[in-house]
């Protein structure tokens, strides 16, 4: 079923239920509430009568208390179901006041606050006063605030997080509700519960109470102690943690709305600027721009926006998304998204021409941030290599903005992509600002790109284009954006014609068309004060021009200034037009009566003239029928159209009874509030009167109270000063106390390694003594046994060729003994050394205890080495006694051979 035949079908269950109002007719259209399904995009902006009736009969019967909760609920769920994108919420809000509808609906069933159709309303309403102002005296709004301030200090947990969430989009940006809450009587008991609400384990909970605290107490004394110095950095940790680890968009974008509504507070942006986190904490808030939500992306790119505002803020920024990724921000925790330097800037990057639905939005506002951050960082005076190469990648992405792989058709698409030249436009002006980042531009951007989207823009602005044509009614804001977007390209080619080839040929000859004539004039009458300056700017360089329509420019401008004094003339006639459709209703039902009476004769004309055929029959019967059958489908299709006319212009007389009786309403409505208002102004007055008396009072003690407020200050700057001097001296005794205490401990230390490293010394002198007496032992007994030997060769010299292979083997012993008398003298050698090195500084402690281990291995080795070469001697000193033996027959009784 399509949207005119849903849109009918709906229209008529409406009228027949109120007109009859019956049980049957009640589910009737509760059926058809339920099996519509109105999900057409501009259906309530386009303004059509069908969708305006369908929307105002169920907005009123869900403000009628006679209906039933279930068929109220239905056209609840049907309407928010319409009120999916922004703009239908506005509409929904502004002009069919569906806002205090529901808070009549509430008002109703205020004693059954968990009820589901209340609960319903709640949420609706959340939705649809998220950023719209909501004034105090719509219907029913006092006691909505009334109903939620009493249901936010219940016990309820199932109410109390939408009615925070209702509470919070009422308070912002909105100083009658807020007044009107501060004026109540319970209003510090509701601080308490807001108060104790900062505990609750809900982080949305939280953030709800944080957000009505800032809009009501910001400017107090109780929002000064809950947002000083002291808390205020906790508060912009908890803010940031929910915005990079909340659990929904519905949360951080609450979270996002809270820290811009704080930053528009000079002392708490100036306590933002100092935030010693801040660095981390936007390197995370950037890093989930790499996710491909756009509702996430649109929030974190508006908080980035809201700081670009603060001056102390917009460096920092810079300095993050700028600078390389480095070792320092992955020590400090950031969540690294991108393993390349510059992945924040690729980050932003990645949205200008996302392909995921519903990121437009998302391209203009990084658009407009990158045009903040490189203004700031262009205008230093030096601009680091980071920047420059973010620069490179940057110009590529956005010249393929401009180049575009559609063409927009209609009037919305016409927009968006004014809108995006505009950016672009906006964003290539202010690379142009510096030296460096203007030559990286003129090397990428061409003359034709820039003549074929000054082409496309001007056939935009007078309808001849290829692209699309402006519609009749299309607002007067769409060709302000072409025009816009014009001027900046314009703009753009001037400041390039230099360093661009054939540019200034292209800029020239755009000049000179007469299509910017409208542009230019738009401009020139425009209340925008950067429009005036880009158009004086550009007229100045085309009127030297030869060719440039100068005198058609000056009738743009007078005709463009007649229809403003035009349109201010008729805005005040607009009240008595809208009473045009009741006075033709009238006319159009007698042309209705006309066309039958002149149908009914065309029949008996018709009836005459074959009578006469049949008489005459001197002209053919066949060719009268035609002329007749034509004349007759003619005014069928007269009677039809007339028809429809009527049924039309009955809707609109039914429609404009409903609006009398709406204004009725509102008119009582109205009375009754304007007399408690006389009631609340004459009670306000008598308060008055009371407290100037009590001021005049207040005012003799003040005074007196001076003179002991100025000796009391003048005490409290002496003690101030005591006071900061003693402090002083506080941290200077409290450094050199640590000072001394750093110190003890390290002395202690030392004293401990010191004793320790003295046994080790005399452990190890102990060692050398005893392998010293070892040594001289040994070399006392190798000198006699080598006296022996020397004796033992000369007479073995004397025997015959068979000894002298045994004395062979004695030499290469003896060589071998040489060797480790050798290796002995290479050990006192180590021994020295190691002596010397031990009387050095404690510094060389292990290595001395490591020479020591290595010493002892050594020693260790070498006994095993001696043993072994005794054992040798002994062998050979054996064989050499048998060798005498055997040559002299005997041997000496007193020669030991052993060692």
């Amino acid at each position: 079923m399509d949207a005119a035949t849903c849109l009918k079908s709906l229209l008529l269950a409406i009228q027949q239920y109120r007109d009859g109002g019956t049980a049957q007719l009640a589910a009737q259209l509760q059926r058809q509430v339920e099996v519509s399904s109105l999900k057409c995009e501009n259906l309530l902006s386009s303004g059509q009568f069908l969708p305006t009736e369908c929307v105002s009969g169920l907005v009123e019967l869900a403000g009628n208390p006679n209906t039933s909760p279930a068929l109220t609920s239905a056209i609840i769920s049907l309407l928010a179901q319409l009120g999916s994108d922004d703009a239908s919420r506005e509409i929904l809000h502004s002009n069919y006041n569906l806002t205090g509808t529901l808070a009549a609906v509430i008002h109703c069933h205020s004693s059954t606050p968990g009820e589901p159709l209340v609960l319903q309303c709640l949420q609706v309403l959340q939705k649809l006063t998220y950023n719209s102002r909501t004034f105090q005296f719509t219907n029913y709004i006092h006691d909505l605030i009334g109903f939620l301030l009493t249901n936010i200090q219940s016990q309820n947990d199932d109410i109390i997080m939408p009615c925070l969430g209702l509470m919070a989009n009422l308070c912002r940006d909105n100083p009658s509700v807020q007044c009107h809450i501060k004026s109540m009587d319970n209003v510090r008991q509701f601080y308490r519960t807001l108060i104790n609400f900062l505990a609750h384990n809900s982080l949305t909970v939280v953030i709800f109470t944080l957000s009505i605290l800032a809009s009501l107490t910001l400017n107090e004394k109780v929002g000064e102690k809950l947002f000083d110095a002291k808390n205020i950095h906790q508060t912009f940790q908890l803010v940031f943690n929910i915005i990079v680890n909340g659990d929904g968009t519905l949360t951080r974008k609450y979270s996002v709305d809270l820290l811009v509504d704080l930053l528009k507070n000079p002392k708490i942006a100036a306590y933002l600027t100092r935030y010693q986190h801040l660095s981390a904490c936007v390197a995370q808030v950037l890093g989930l721009l790499q996710s491909k939500d756009p509702d996430s992306a649109a929030t974190v790119l508006e908080l980035l926006l809201a700081m670009c505002s603060v001056a102390g803020l917009r460096s920092q920024l810079c300095d993050v998304v700028f600078r390389p990724s480095g070792p320092r921000l992955r020590a400090a925790g950031v969540r690294q998204g991108g393993g390349t330097d510059g992945g924040r800037g690729l980050a932003l990057l990645q949205w200008l021409n996302s392909p995921v639905e519903g990121a437009e939005k998302c391209s203009l506002q990084t658009l407009q941030l990158l045009n903040e951050l490189l203004e700031e960082t262009l205008g230093a005076e030096s601009v680091s290599e980071s920047t420059l190469s973010f620069v490179e990648v940057l110009l590529p992405v956005v010249l393929g903005l401009l180049k575009g792989p559609d063409l927009p058709q209609g009037e919305a698409d016409l927009r968006k992509h004014c809108q995006r030249i505009a950016h672009v436009s906006t964003l290539l002006l202010t690379l142009c600002s510096e030296d460096s980042s203007r030559s990286l531009v003129s090397s990428q951007v061409s003359a034709q790109l820039c003549f074929a989207q000054v082409d496309g823009l001007l056939s935009c602005c007078h309808g001849n284009s290829p692209l699309t044509s402006l519609a009749p009614a299309s607002s007067s804001d769409l060709s302000q954006l072409c025009a816009e977007a014009l001027l900046k390209t314009l703009e753009l080619m001037s400041k390039l014609r230099q360093q661009v080839t054939d540019m200034e040929t292209s800029f020239y000859r755009m000049l000179q068309d007469q299509r910017t004539v409208t542009p230019l004039s738009l401009a020139l009458t425009s209340h925008h004060r950067e429009h005036v300056q880009t158009a004086l700017s550009l007229l100045a360089e085309a009127t030297p021009l030869p060719d440039f329509p100068s005198l058609v420019l000056g009738e743009s401008i007078a005709a463009n200034n007649a229809y403003r004094q035009r349109e201010a003339e008729l805005s005040a006639k607009r009240v008595a037009v809208q009473g045009v459709p009741g006075l033709r209703t009238g006319s159009s039902v007698a042309e209705v009566s006309s066309g039958y009476r002149s149908v009914g004769s065309l029949v008996e004309k018709i009836q005459n003239g074959l009578e006469l055929q049949e008489q005459t029959k001197d002209s053919p019967l066949s060719d009268i029928i035609d002329v007749y059958e034509q004349k007759l489908a003619g005014f069928a299709s007269k009677e039809s159209r007339l028809q429809d006319l009527l049924e039309a212009k009955a809707l609109a007389l039914s429609q404009a009874d409903r609006l009398i009786a709406q204004y009725r309403l509102q008119r009582a409505q109205a009375e009754a509030e304007a007399r408690k208002l006389a009631g609340l102004l004459k009670d306000a007055e008598r308060r008055r009167e009371d407290l100037q008396g009590e001021l005049s009072n207040q005012v003799l003690e003040v005074e007196r109270s001076k003179a002991d407020m100025e000796e009391l200050l003048q005490h409290n700057a002496r003690l101030q000063r005591d006071s900061e001097e003693h402090q002083t001296l506080k941290g200077a005794y409290n450094a050199l106390l640590n000072r001394f205490s750093e110190s003890e401990r390290l002395l202690k230390e030392l004293q401990a390694a010191h004793v320790s490293l003295s046994k080790q010394i005399d452990t190890l002198r102990k060692n050398h003594e005893a392998l010293q007496h070892q040594r001289d032992k040994l070399t006392s007994a190798l000198q006699d046994r080598e006296e022996e030997i020397g004796g033992l060769q000369a007479d073995l010299q004397q025997r015959d060729g068979a000894v002298a292979g045994l004395t062979a083997d004695l030499r290469s012993k003896e060589e071998a003994l040489k060797e480790a008398e050798q290796k002995r003298r290479d050990l006192e050698e180590t021994v020295d050394v190691l002596r010397k090195e031990l009387s050095k500084t404690e510094q060389a402690r292990k290595e001395a205890s490591i020479k020591a281990s290595s010493l002892e291995l050594q020693k260790s080795q070498l006994e095993a080495k001696l043993k072994q070469k005794e054992d040798e001697l002994t062998k050979h000193s054996a064989m050499i006694a048998m060798i005498h033996s055997l040559s002299s027959g005997k041997m000496k009784s007193d020669v030991n051979l052993s060692l």
